[in-house]
């Protein structure tokens, strides 16, 4: 009879075949010499608050989130920080004392941690976000905070025209419609939907305009081939791009903080992970 091993560490998320964080995790514990028991569970999308419950109390001490689970994370966090409160998007969630739940969001600090790294931001950028769900919550506030303004275009309008309206408090931000959007003459373009996972061809790249020596094109996921938006981007002509491997890692630093109070070193396995690729990344 086989037994389940019982890892105190977890990424729930569906789907999670795809997802490097084991990885990423075994890379931080080795550099540091720390022992660290990390796995990776797909979770149908009716049953996630049943399994991270029973993770929890049963061996869990930590666990990542990723789509389509970040918003029900918030609201299943017993306590969640200040990052998490404003986003209402947790990734990363602890247990504390009591069977406690604390929930957190990482995702924008590592992506402003990896953009900088990139050097592709600084203040007052102009900022297209494609896509409203939980990955773009978690990141609008830190790219606000640098005083960048942001449009957010979305298949369905109203949803990223309420993300833009609970936004708004934190700076300039707004929504477009698809058929709005002929002119990319903006100087970054992130992609926050899940297209990159599912090998999708991003329902707005048709016929626009942009201009590859000031625009950068930014992928919040990744593959070890080209992501369809960052293929788009490359056969257009752009050349300063990068995909979400560096903000994984780092959001994944900050996750590994949470719970070890130990900050990993993230160049180091940034190198790792990019090394392995079959097309060339910042």
């Amino acid at each position: 009879m086989s037994i389940k091993k019982k890892y105190n560490y977890m990424l729930f998320g569906n789907p999670v075949c795809h997802s490097k964080s084991p990885i990423i995790y075994q890379c931080f514990a080795k550099d540091i010499g720390f022992i660290f028991n990390y796995g990776s569970q797909h979770v149908e999308k009716n049953m996630f608050a049943n399994v991270m419950l029973e993770f929890f109390n049963t061996h869990g001490q930590g666990a990542n989130v990723t789509v389509p689970f970040k918003e029900e994370a918030y609201k299943l966090s017993h306590v969640v920080t200040r990052r998490a409160q404003i986003t209402r998007s947790v990734n990363v969630l602890k247990r504390l004392r009591n069977n406690v739940i604390l929930g957190d969001n990482t995702d924008g600090i590592g992506l402003i941690y990896d953009l900088k790294r990139l050097n592709f931001i600084n203040i007052n950028k102009k900022i297209l976000l494609i896509g409203a769900g939980g990955a773009a919550r978690g990141i609008i506030p830190n790219l606000l905070s640098y005083n960048c303004s942001i449009d957010i275009v979305n298949r369905t309008f109203s949803k990223a025209d309420n993300l833009a309206l609970y936004f708004k408090k934190f700076g300039y931000i707004k929504a477009i419609p698809i058929d709005d959007l002929k002119d990319l003459n903006y100087h970054i373009v992130i992609n926050a939907t899940s297209s990159g996972i599912q090998n999708e061809c991003n329902f707005f790249l048709s016929n626009f305009i942009f201009y590859p020596e000031r625009t950068v094109f930014y992928d919040l996921y990744y593959n070890d081939k080209s992501t369809p938006f960052l293929k788009w981007y490359q056969d257009h002509g752009g050349i300063y791009y990068a995909d979400g491997i560096g903000m994984l890692v780092s959001q994944a630093a900050y996750s590994f903080y949470l719970w070890n109070g130990i900050f990993p070193n993230i160049p180091y396995v940034i190198h790792i992970l990019n090394k392995n690729k079959k097309y060339w990344c910042i």
